[in-house]
């Protein structure tokens, strides 16, 4: 990969940067939490996931991707283990409005917040500061979304179900561990009326603790660079399309 190739912001220095900028003018601001994603992935899923998104739609559309933000707020999940929320999205704002403006000051004219945890509290927030700084006299638009927010989704949303765990799948797969998880023969869901996000996946002995959604022991993770690529060619055009 030459540096002209890589989008990662972190990665790059001011000659790649601007080079980049000057082709496409586009920063993707990846947003998450740490959060308990079941025993079989990572604290850290939904950032992660925003990141890799974010990657794939500037790989595809152009454009510069800054370092995930592994912050966030609501949904709900605050007492399972290592689960660290903000009380609040005061702080998460403050630092988005403060990136926002230096990215004008270096000549961005879109920016692309992007949320992998969708927490009905952490999407009010991002919607807000859309809302707000696009009624605001600067020159650069403001895109907000989601990794939920995708219509054309070749799987829905769930909280550590089979679309988180195979959209995972398609950048770092060696992140999940379905083994963690107790057998599925012996071990079945038995989801009261088929409910697969009841509170009963809240119990600890539930063999899909804090797994809200499909069984991810079903799913086909070899399908998740598809997902992954799909995801990010949705991004791309929606990043485009707030820019004109």
């Amino acid at each position: 990969m030459s540096a002209f190739d890589e989008v990662r912001a972190e990665f790059l220095s001011l000659k790649e940067l601007d080079a980049r900028v000057a082709a496409q003018p586009i920063a993707y601001l990846p947003l998450g939490t740490l959060e308990f994603h079941g025993p079989h992935l990572p604290i850290g899923l939904d950032a992660l996931t925003a990141h890799t998104v974010c990657i794939s739609a500037a790989e595809q559309g152009g454009g510069i991707v800054l370092p995930p933000v592994f912050q966030g707020f609501g949904g709900g999940h605050g007492h399972y283990p290592w689960t660290i929320m903000m009380a609040d999205g005061t702080g998460i704002e403050a630092h988005l409005r403060a990136t926002l403006t230096r990215l004008e000051d270096f000549g961005i004219s879109t920016a692309v917040v992007f949320s992998g945890h969708f927490a009905p509290e952490q999407l009010d927030m991002i919607d807000e500061l859309e809302s707000s700084w696009n009624a605001s006299d600067s020159a650069l638009r403001v895109l907000a979304t989601a990794v939920n927010r995708y219509p054309a989704s070749p799987l829905p949303p769930d909280h550590a179900g089979e679309f988180e765990t195979t959209l995972l799948a398609g950048s770092s797969p060696g992140l999940i561990h379905l083994d963690r998880l107790p057998d599925l023969s012996s071990h079945p869901a038995n989801d009261p009326d088929g409910d697969a996000y009841g509170p009963h996946r809240h119990e600890p002995g539930h063999p899909l603790w804090g797994v809200f959604g499909p069984d991810p022991r079903s799913a086909d993770l070899s399908t998740g660079p598809y997902v992954l690529a799909q995801f990010g060619a949705w991004l791309s055009m929606e990043a485009a399309a707030a820019g004109r």
